[in-house]
C-alpha cells in the first residue's frame, strides 16, 4: 500500500457551468506560490466561456486534458493519464452536472482539497431546482466561493443554506471590488438581548449555525430551547448533547445539530428523551470537537413533550 504522503495531491474545483471555476484556477496558477517543481496535470471536464492561455500553461509546466463524458472520468482512465504525463500534482475542473458522489480517483492519487465556485446571481435558481446536485458539490468542500455578488442584498440567507449542508467549510463572498463581509446580526430570527434567548425550531437551527462561526455573540448569554437527548459513548457522565435533526437537502439526507452540554443530572437522561434546556453558552476546548467551540452549561433541564415539528427545515422560517 502506498503511504499517503507519497500519493499525488489532487485539487478539485466544482460548480455549475460559468460559475467561475476556470477564473479561479487561472488566478491560482499565475501566483508565485504555484510555481513549484514538477509537472501539473490539469483535467477539464467542461468548457465554459473562458479558456486557459497557452502562455500560462507553458510558464507553469502544466499539461491539459479534456474529459467530456462522465463515464470516462474513472480510475482506469485517470491512471492512464497519470502514466502518460507523470505529474507532481493534479488539478480537476469538474463538471457541475456530474454527481460528485460518484467521483472516484486512482489509487496513486489523493484528494488534497475540494473547492466549490458558485455564481451568486444564479444560486437561488440552482438551490430551488437542482438542490441535490448542488448539495453534493458543497457537502465536503473545504472552501466555497460565491462570486458575482454585486447587487445581492440577502447574502446572509445564502450563507445559512450552505452552512446547513456543510458546517465546516470556509465561505467567501466576492463582488467586483473584492471580498464582501456577510454578517447575520440583523437577520437572526430571535432577540440577542433577550434573557434567556428563546429559540423555536427554526431559531435553534439558526442559533446552531451562527454560533459555529460567531460564538463570541453568545458567550455568556443564556438560551432556552427544546431538543432531543443524544448521549455519545465518548462523552463523560456529566455531559450530553441536546439538539434536533435538520433536513439539509431531502428527507433521506438529515443530520443532528447539537452542542455539548454539561449537566450533573445527565446520567438520569435517556437517549432520545425530549427536554427543555436553559443553559449558558461558553467557549471551551472540547476533545470531541478537536478544538474550541460552543459549550452549554445547563441551568435547568426539564422533561418535555415531543414537539409537532421534530425536524428543522431551513426553508421554513415559520417553524
Amino acid at each position: 500500500m502506498i503511504k499517503r504522503e507519497n500519493l499525488k495531491p489532487v485539487y478539485i474545483i466544482n460548480g455549475f457551468l460559468d460559475a467561475g471555476k476556470t477564473d479561479f484556477f487561472r488566478y491560482t496558477m499565475a501566483q508565485p506560490y504555484f510555481r513549484t517543481k514538477g509537472k501539473t496535470l490539469l483535467i477539464v471536464c467542461e468548457e465554459g466561456e473562458n479558456e486557459y492561455e497557452d502562455k500560462l500553461l507553458e510558464s507553469t509546466n502544466t499539461v491539459i486534458e479534456f474529459i467530456e463524458d462522465e463515464e470516462d472520468f474513472n480510475p482506469d482512465a485517470l491512471a492512464a493519464l497519470d502514466e502518460k504525463h507523470n505529474p507532481e500534482r493534479v488539478l480537476v475542473e469538474y463538471n457541475g452536472m456530474w454527481n460528485f458522489k460518484n467521483m472516484r480517483l486512482p489509487a496513486m492519487w489523493r484528494l488534497e482539497q475540494q473547492l466549490t465556485a458558485i455564481d451568486a446571481s444564479s444560486f437561488e435558481l440552482y438551490f430551488s431546482n437542482m438542490k441535490s446536485l448542488l448539495a453534493e458539490q458543497i457537502r465536503n468542500s473545504d472552501l466555497i466561493l460565491f462570486n458575482r455578488c454585486d447587487g445581492i442584498e440577502d447574502l446572509a440567507s445564502y450563507k445559512r443554506n450552505v452552512k446547513a449542508i456543510n458546517q465546516k467549510a470556509d465561505i467567501i463572498f466576492e463582488d467586483q471590488n473584492g471580498e464582501v463581509d456577510v454578517t447575520l446580526d440583523e437577520d437572526l430570527p430571535f432577540d440577542l438581548n433577550q434573557d434567556p434567548i428563546e429559540l423555536n425550531n427554526y431559531g435553534y437551527g439558526m442559533f446552531y449555525l451562527d454560533a459555529l462561526d460567531h460564538v463570541e455573540r453568545y458567550e455568556g448569554k443564556n438560551v432556552r430551547f427544546t431538543g432531543m437527548v443524544l448521549k455519545p459513548q465518548e462523552f463523560p457522565e456529566n455531559r450530553f448533547v441536546p439538539g434536533m435533526m435538520a433536513m439539509t437537502c431531502c428527507a433521506q439526507d438529515m443530520q443532528f445539530l447539537g452542542f455539548a452540554c454539561d449537566y450533573e443530572g445527565s446520567k438520569e437522561l435517556k437517549e432520545k428523551d425530549w427536554v427543555t434546556v436553559t443553559a449558558r453558552v461558553v467557549k471551551q476546548f472540547v476533545p470531541e470537537y478537536k478544538g474550541e467551540g460552543p459549550v452549554l452549561e445547563a441551568i435547568s433541564v426539564e422533561k418535555a413533550k415531543e414537539p409537532e415539528n421534530k425536524v428543522i427545515d431551513f426553508s421554513n422560517p415559520q417553524q
